[in-house]
């Protein structure tokens, strides 16, 4: 069934501070970075800040895990008078891809003409990589915390030797996801990492939480990137070439649920990314397959989630992920499916999947800087995370 809010919105601008370092973007501050995003965003699409009356966050309007905005204060600071939409989805960068939908529901709804997501990340008093070590206690965090478990990372790891240890996956094939993406970062003047990388540096990379290596994790970084999302015909009169949203989905099942903050999901769901059911609505609402998709933006907060995805988007079947991914299929140049064209946040710059959507879009304008030729549509997904988990395609108007 194609989906009923088919190409009826588009994404019309985006805009993005510079990425830092953890911590380096101090003395700024995360308000002052978010309303350069969205004033950015207004600029791209050619509109007046003054003009947004929705705002469609995600991760429940938290920047990270130490901030949060309120539109109320967003309005003040923007000179907003008033809004008919403001919303978030759950979870964290689960939702950053279901966010696009969130916004068009907003929109068809007839609630609000220019609708901003945005998302920032400053990590000067609570960095990620140890967030849940730094939680308080709970039914899930207390067995979580005695385990060692304290951070996301540790935490992957469990669900990534599992998929090892059902299918064979090599850690060659998590390498082949952070070589592949330096290479796209490279020639990047905003991504973090441009060094070369070869596999015997990756091999050389501490371990953190077996298997994975410290290369295998996302960066650490600060910034902020938004989008403004509003009805395609609106967008045709606007300043940029408009960017269709073809199909957006978000959701996800018990099995999964709190994903691995949890560790009680069955096989397969174990080894997976949560993702295969959102991947499976996206196919129906679209009538695409995964053969149609010309660049994938792939969250990839550590290396083994972009396999784990790959196969539950169907890219390639069950248990084949390493394989395919080991084969060179995600290459920029070579590859069937190149996947993270920006250096994702393994090298570019992690915002919690805010990156994605800047990098689909610029790729369906035709200006990225790894350009995939011709490229027409473009998937983007939201983090391996508990629910909701997400992906959305969007797609080059003609």
């Amino acid at each position: 069934m194609v989906w009923v809010n088919q190409d009826k919105c588009a994404i019309a601008g985006v805009g993005a501070t510079d990425y830092y370092i953890r911590g380096k973007s101090y003395p700024r501050t995360i308000n002052e970075m978010v309303g350069e995003a969205i004033l950015k965003a207004c600029d791209d699409a050619g509109i007046n800040v003054k003009q947004i009356d929705g705002f469609a966050y995600y991760s429940g309007a938290q920047m990270g895990y130490g901030d949060k905005v309120d539109t109320a204060s967003l309005m003040e600071m923007l000179g907003i008078e008033e809004v008919g939409f403001t919303a978030a989805l759950t979870s964290g960068g689960g939702g950053a891809a279901g966010a696009v939908g969130l916004a068009t529901a907003a929109i068809q709804n007839e609630d609000a003409n220019y609708v901003v997501t945005v998302m920032a990340l400053q990590q000067y008093r609570q960095r990620l990589g140890t967030v849940f070590g730094a939680s308080a206690p709970s039914p899930e965090n207390s067995f979580l915390q005695p385990s060692g478990l304290v951070g996301p990372g540790h935490l992957m790891s469990v669900l990534a030797r599992r998929h090892m240890h059902l299918y064979g996956t090599r850690r060659e094939a998590f390498a082949e996801v952070v070589i592949s993406q330096r290479l796209n970062a490279m020639n990047r003047p905003q991504a973090i990492r441009r060094n070369e990388l070869t596999l015997d540096e990756y091999f050389a990379s501490p371990m953190l939480a077996d298997p994975l290596c410290r290369l295998d994790f996302c960066l650490e970084t600060d910034g902020a990137v938004a989008w403004i999302t509003t009805s395609t015909e609106r967008a045709r009169d606007l300043k940029q070439k408009p960017v269709l949203i073809h199909a957006a989905a978000h959701g996800g099942t018990r099995n999964w649920g709190r994903a691995f903050a949890w560790m009680g999901m069955p096989d397969p769901d174990f080894g997976s990314s949560g993702h295969k059911p959102i991947g499976d609505r996206l196919w129906q609402q679209s009538g695409l397959a995964p053969s149609d998709i010309d660049v994938a933006l792939i969250y990839d907060h550590f290396s083994a989630m972009v396999v784990m995805q790959l196969e539950d988007y169907g890219f390639c079947k069950k248990g084949e992920g390493g394989e395919y991914v080991e084969s060179g299929a995600i290459r920029y140049k070579g590859g069937s499916t190149p996947v993270n064209t920006h250096g994702g946040q393994l090298s570019e710059a992690y915002i919690i999947g805010a990156t994605h959507t800047r990098e689909a879009v610029e790729q369906l304008r035709g200006v990225a800087i790894n350009q995939v030729k011709d490229a027409e549509f473009a998937l983007v997904t939201g983090g391996p995370a508990s629910l909701p988990v997400s992906g959305c395609i969007l797609r080059r108007d003609s």
